[in-house]
């Protein structure tokens, strides 16, 4: 049978047991996902499942995974156009099937036509309700956090959305080891607390963090919201990640600099000795403790975790200084400092970042600590 006759067309606006994963504004007539790992979750019976998608871009392609019952079954480039996508045929059409369909690829600042929006689903089975999870986690990162380099051989080179993934990385098996929890991710390849590896003090991830997902340009990302403020009383974290500073560490080895007209220039600099620059470090100090601020007074009962040390640990004490700062300034208790395992070798992925391996065992490590932290409450 090449074609089945008893498929039936669903809008996502129409469809009453759709969980939406993922910072996004909200509007479902299309559904636009911004971030990595953001994606819709169903229920469904029936022998057959289709996705309508929509796809733009420049430069940087968009890819997918299927997961059927927490499963990876595909994953996909999608090219560019409007279009229909088979999720599953054949099944058998009585049992359910948890079907998650999640964007693989971060938000991508240096592509203004990067787009991804789904439209429909049509199917033969019916839709049942998605079980609300216990515990909710936000993490907030670079390039570690999108998952660059944790698929592809060693040897790749390239900057390309191939080498990124959402599921073979540490925020979704964090997550599946602590229950299957809801999570969302905010990352961006190269960028830190301060500032980004290259010294540009615009690409922090602190400086859009309150809006939807405001580090996007371009007038159809404006029209779509991403500069809108988020909203947080809808969606409250258990628990925040905040893998930050890996470039911030960078920074100091980098070049200074320049806005493209020449007149702004900016250096985390290195004493003769090649000692950090105490006034340099001081700044990213006062960045992570602020971010903190920030953080709190958005998410008020949030467990914050600052975790780091994926990509060596330089930046350490600095970090702790910079919690340490903020929680005897504020008495926030529910901030903590936790050491990642270092990538080894053998754990090596894709463009010299963290493999499956790697991340694997930073989510093992990280999930034993935030368990040891929900337990002590």
């Amino acid at each position: 049978m090449k074609e089945n006759l008893n498929l039936q067309v669903h809008q996502l606006s129409d469809l009453p047991n759709l969980k939406v994963h993922g910072r996004t504004t909200g509007r479902l007539a299309p559904l636009t996902l911004f971030w990595t790992g953001s994606g819709i979750e169903l229920n469904s019976t029936g022998s057959e499942l289709w996705l309508e998608v929509e796809v733009d871009y420049s430069q940087h392609e968009q890819w997918i995974s299927i997961l059927i019952n927490g499963v990876p079954a595909a994953r996909q480039m999608l090219t560019y156009g409007r279009y229909w996508i088979c999720l599953f045929r054949g099944m058998n059409d009585n049992t359910v099937k948890n079907m998650r369909i999640i964007k693989e690829v971060q938000a991508m600042s240096a592509d203004p036509d990067a787009l991804l929006q789904f439209h429909a689903v049509k199917g033969d089975g019916q839709f049942m309700p998605v079980p609300e999870r216990a515990l909710k986690l936000e993490f907030i990162g670079d390039s570690i956090t999108s998952g660059e380099g944790a698929v592809g051989a060693k040897s790749e080179q390239d900057w390309i959305p191939m080498w990124f993934s959402a599921v073979s990385n540490y925020c979704a098996m964090t997550t599946a080891a602590l229950n299957d929890a809801e999570y969302r991710i905010l990352s961006q390849s190269g960028w830190g607390v301060l500032t980004s590896w290259d010294n540009n003090p615009k690409a922090n991830m602190p400086r859009y963090y309150e809006q939807v997902c405001g580090l996007l340009p371009g007038e159809r990302n404006r029209e779509l919201g991403v500069q809108e403020q988020n909203d947080f009383a809808a969606w409250q974290p258990d628990v925040i990640v905040v893998n930050l500073g890996t470039n911030d560490g960078g920074a100091f080895h980098s070049p200074e600099w320049r806005d493209e007209a020449g007149r702004r220039s900016h250096k985390q600099r290195l004493n003769p000795d090649g000692s950090y620059h105490e006034e340099d470090l001081q700044a990213f100090e006062n960045a992570v403790e602020q971010f903190l601020v920030t953080l709190r007074k958005n998410n008020k009962n949030a467990h914050i975790v600052w975790a780091y040390g994926m990509l060596g640990i330089p930046m350490m004490p600095a970090i702790y200084r910079g919690v340490d700062a903020y929680i005897s300034r504020s008495s926030d208790r529910k901030v903590s400092v936790f050491q990642m395992p270092n990538m080894t070798e053998a754990a090596m992925g894709a463009r010299s970042h963290p493999g499956a391996l790697a991340h694997e065992e930073a989510a093992t490590a990280l999930a034993g600590y935030i368990k040891g932290i929900l337990q002590s409450e």
